[in-house]
């Protein structure tokens, strides 16, 4: 028996990294899972590795129509959601004096937007004790030169997650922060490439470095989002849970 048997699950940003470890996890845990992604070709093959129960939808979480599809397949296919990972994000290296209205709109739109909506649509879905989990970021609280707007959007998450978890607390829906540090990911390596070479922090050594001398695996986290949707976790909400070897609090 898996810990997430019968259990019905939406990971948004599902095509790889963090997003794509938490959807196998899951499944193989026993819940189906919805993925979604922008590009077909990396969900197809997200799924693939997933198995018969991943079930691949393609939208952007910054679309209201995309989400509205999303949602509608949903209700036909399952009927229900027991559990909500909103993953979906990006960042985009910008100094303040370097960062375009194209940038800002970009970030704000996915990460901020995207999370508020998805999170919004899946409330006429959600049952009683299911679990809803934002992902935010280490750089939320720990500042890299480059990446204000995006660390901004982490933090808004950070208060959302509260501020959802006493609105939903009488429906008995749990809402809880999932906080990784630097992980190794396409989307960090994409990052990375994106900073000055002087100023580019590393995934082997990354800025801050973590105490534990290294970056994170995207099924660490996996791990940590496990007890967050299970039945393990029936009495955390407005929580913050920090992945990040301990970059944060040491």
């Amino acid at each position: 028996m898996g810990q997430l048997d019968d259990k019905t699950a939406l990971v948004t940003g599902a095509s790889s990294g963090i997003g794509l470890a938490i959807a196998r996890r899951f499944a193989a845990e026993g819940a189906t899972v919805y993925l979604t992604g922008r590009r077909k070709a990396a969900l197809d093959a997200a799924v693939a590795q997933v198995g018969a129960r991943g079930i691949a939808i393609q939208g952007d979480a910054s679309d209201l129509g995309d989400l509205d599809r999303l949602f509608a397949e949903i209700a036909n296919r399952s009927g229900r959601l027991d559990i909500v990972v909103a993953n979906a994000g990006v960042g985009d290296y910008g100094p303040l004096g370097a960062i375009t209205e194209e940038e800002y709109d970009r970030t704000t739109s996915i990460n901020l937007k995207g999370t508020v909506f998805t999170v919004q649509k899946a409330l006429p879905l959600l049952t009683a004790g299911s679990s809803v989990m934002l992902l935010s970021s280490s750089s939320a609280l720990r500042a890299t030169p480059g990446l204000g707007i995006y660390a901004a959007t982490k933090a808004a998450i950070r208060s959302l997650a509260r501020t959802w978890a006493a609105e939903l607390a009488d429906r008995g829906i749990r809402v809880n922060t999932l906080t990784p540090g630097p992980v190794e990911t396409p989307g960090l390596d994409e990052l990375l490439a994106a900073f000055p070479h002087g100023d580019r922090p590393t995934a082997a050594e990354p800025a801050p470095p973590t105490p534990l001398g290294r970056a994170g695996h995207p099924d660490e986290v996996a791990a940590t989002a496990l007890y967050l949707a299970g039945d393990q976790s029936t009495f955390t909400t407005g929580a913050e849970l920090f992945v990040d070897g301990g970059a944060t609090q040491l």
